[in-house]
């Protein structure tokens, strides 16, 4: 359908008669599909069960074009040349440092120094590091020179004036082996928000959106400023800039996004591997939503088979992974709607939960009308003598005293009890007969005890 037909339609509708509240719905809704019709991309959402069926078909069938099936395992293709982008690690080596003319000796340059005729047991050849200061030592036998901010010239004459003192005809030969400015240059750099790399005394080289060749182009270029034709190599330390995401459902637990670098050789079947295969949470419903690069084209959805690929060694949707993809596990629907319910369910339980709760402590209160009162509180002073205080059984003595005992020995009981448990202390014989008259009690109690809680 054409824009023109779109707005003759468009036009017809708002001049036709009223239509009624459920045809002005599936109007719009008609409308819509036809907008998302003509665009033909699906920007995100769930891919259709038709949709899946015939894509895991067209996988599993010889590609028409193999130029535009996307790569899969036994079918990869190799990525594009490395693009440099925070926060990548670069691993960049001097081959070739030396600093321009007229160069002057500094602290830490290295000088490579051969000298005949020295002493045979204390001879001259080797590299030196400049001390701090621009001294050069050349050994406990022929003490220290200056050479800061001096020539190589100046230096090598400086070095034969001194050894002249003690040598008869010494010949010097003085070469920088390595300028102290390449300690600054190689080692790892990080590449930082900005998109630079720090050189230290040299400065900062922009390398972001750069290939590792672009890159060394550009750090030579930046060194020639204060170099005599620099050589460098570049490599990338770590990849940390491409990436691809692992994202669970979580069924209303969460869900959780994990991100794993890209080597070029992952497939979905590495990606589940990664997380330790799919929880108790996840279907087998899984896809990969690919982003389509920089916005240009439409994304793609491409549905996974995952129990073939497990179960049958299928490569038809083991597909390849690339860097910026979302390998998405769908979630449990039942696992789900168990959580819906249960999110529903527990404030309710926790309110239910507080009324049953004060409910069995107004129960409490009815079945002891005497255990919060203080002057009852010693109320067992002869079922703790008899058993003991570590036994359980006076308290089932207290329970039946203060719920089924006659009121008359209940009466009895608070108003003598303790003296007589003062006075059969030291009386075993008669702690014996009270014991057996008090297990009988108990014994009926606790055979009661069903039927008191009904």
């Amino acid at each position: 359908m054409t824009s023109g037909n779109r707005v003759k339609t468009m036009s017809k509708t708002t001049t036709s008669p009223r239509l009624g509240g459920g045809r002005q719905i599936a109007l719009l809704l008609a409308l819509a599909g036809s907008i998302a019709a003509a665009t033909g991309c699906q920007t995100f959402g769930r891919p259709q069960n038709n949709t899946k069926t015939q894509v895991m078909l067209d996988a599993q069938c010889p590609p028409t074009d193999p130029a535009n099936m996307p790569a899969k395992e036994l079918a990869k293709v190799t990525l594009p040349p490395y693009v440099i982008e925070p926060p990548d690690i670069l691993l960049v080596d001097a081959l070739r440092v030396v600093p321009k003319p007229p160069f002057r000796i500094q602290s830490f340059d290295v000088l490579q120094v051969i000298v005949e005729g020295t002493l045979l047991e204390q001879p001259i050849n080797g590299l030196y590091v400049v001390e701090p200061g621009g001294m050069l030592d050349l050994g406990p036998s022929y003490g220290k020179v200056m050479v800061g901010g001096q020539s190589l010239e100046e230096a090598q004459d400086s070095v034969f004036r001194h050894l002249k003192r003690t040598l008869r005809d010494p010949q010097v030969s003085l070469t920088l082996a390595q300028a102290a400015g390449q300690q600054q240059i190689a080692g790892e750099h990080l590449v930082a928000p900005d998109g630079t790399i720090n050189l230290g005394t040299y400065g900062s080289v922009y390398v972001t959106g750069l290939t590792l060749e672009q890159a060394k182009k550009a750090i030579e270029d930046h060194l020639g400023k204060f170099l005599d034709a620099p050589l460098v190599s570049v490599d990338v330390f770590s990849y940390n800039s491409k990436v691809y995401y692992v994202i669970t459902e979580g069924a209303g637990f969460g869900d959780n996004v994990v991100r794993f670098p890209v080597t070029g050789n992952e497939t979905v079947l590495d990606a589940i591997s990664q997380i330790n295969g799919l929880s108790r949470l996840s279907s087998k419903d899984i896809w990969i939503a690919r982003p389509a690069p920089s916005g240009v084209g439409c994304d793609q959805i491409l549905p996974v088979d995952i129990e073939a690929i497990m179960k049958g060694a299928s490569t038809a949707t083991n597909y390849q992974v690339l860097p910026g993809d979302r390998v998405f596990i769908a979630q449990d629907q039942w696992i789900a709607f168990d959580s819906i319910i249960g999110k529903i369910t527990a404030p309710w339980e926790r309110v239910f939960g507080f009324a049953l709760l004060g409910s069995s402590t107004i129960q409490q209160f009815n079945r002891f009308p005497y255990g919060f009162n203080p002057n009852f509180g010693g109320v067992c002073w002869v079922a703790r003598e008899v058993y003991g205080p570590e036994n359980p059984q006076w308290l089932l003595f207290r329970a039946w005293l203060l719920t089924d005992a006659p009121i008359w020995l209940r009466d009895a009981y608070t108003a003598h009890g303790e003296g007589f448990a003062a006075w059969i202390s030291d009386k075993p014989v008669v702690k014996t007969i009270v014991k057996a008259a008090m297990d009988q009690v108990i014994g009926r109690y606790e055979a009661e005890m069903p039927r008191i809680g009904r």
